[in-house]
């Protein structure tokens, strides 16, 4: 049985810790921003419920020198702009090998210029419409704090009321906000990294940890690049962007704790319990 309960923005609070504190409810899942997460959590505790969290995310995707460009050009496009970017899995952080790094930004500033936003009524653009004026206005603002500190808007960056194109901004840099804000709109930070390891430093410096991506040509690499980021989910030459029934799928740090999926999801709905049955007279000590 499904149960929804609606209420007005302003009795959110309220109505949360009811539902929190009756003795009906055995357990939490909540998907939503970290902040409320915390809160949700902190209040769970107090009766001692377990709370599977699945919260915010700041994606990184690596490509190494040795990457297939025009794939990874192709899944970081996918990862970053999808449902216009309002997945928690999404691309928000390109982190390219200085070596390679002018080459892959070209093909990913011409790729994404493409990817105009129209009205999705009309089915006839790549992106449709954010969820609403404030995405507009956060993602504005974070484009202009990064380029009045030094970076480069490679493409996009204007809107038409809920209609926003795909923006990338590249040479973000740790002073900037687009570094570790969690974004949830259509732009995508770009890094460039001196090498494998300053590219794995990047990925690893986020309060976040849900999904991340690794492209390059070697698998034995990628695999050993995977092992090394903090993140509850990898995909070696596959886009940020990845889910699967049976995928154990929830993050690290910020991003939460907890997995929903194939056995994993059951474990985290269901009590472990052991009972015996004695067949025969018991010998006891005393």
């Amino acid at each position: 049985m499904v149960n929804v309960v609606t209420n007005a923005p302003e009795d959110a609070a309220e109505v949360v810790n009811a539902l929190i504190d009756h003795s009906a409810v055995r357990r939490i899942n909540f998907t939503g921003s970290t902040g409320v997460g915390k809160v949700i959590a902190r209040r769970a505790a107090e009766h001692l419920k377990p709370v599977l969290l699945e919260l915010g995310g700041k994606a990184p995707f690596l490509v190494l020198d040795d990457a297939n460009l025009d794939e990874a050009v192709a899944a970081a496009a996918f990862g970053a702009f999808f449902n216009q970017g309002q997945i928690c899995m999404s691309t928000e952080r390109i982190i390219v090998v200085e070596a390679i790094a002018d080459s892959f930004v070209e093909k990913f500033r011409a790729k994404a210029a493409k990817l105009i936003a129209g009205n999705p009524a009309e089915g006839k653009s790549p992106l449709g419409a954010v969820i609403g004026r404030e995405t507009v206005e956060k993602v504005q603002a974070l484009v202009s704090d990064a380029v009045s500190k030094g970076a480069k808007l490679a493409t996009g960056g204007s809107a038409e009321g809920v209609l926003m194109s795909a923006t990338v901004v590249d040479g973000v840099t740790k002073d900037m906000r687009l570094y570790g804000e969690e974004s949830f709109g259509p732009v995508v930070a770009v890094m460039r990294a001196r090498d494998e390891d300053h590219a794995i430093e990047l990925a690893n410096d986020s309060e976040y940890g849900l999904s991340a991506s690794v492209f390059t040509g070697d698998a034995a690499r990628g695999l050993r690049v995977a092992r090394r980021i903090k993140s509850g989910i990898c995909h070696i030459n596959g886009p940020t962007v990845h889910d699967e029934a049976q995928m154990p799928f929830g993050g690290v740090k910020g991003s939460g704790y907890g997995r929903f999926g194939g056995q994993a999801g059951i474990a985290e709905f269901t009590e472990l319990r052991w009972i015996t049955i004695e067949t025969l007279p018991g010998h006891f000590p005393i």
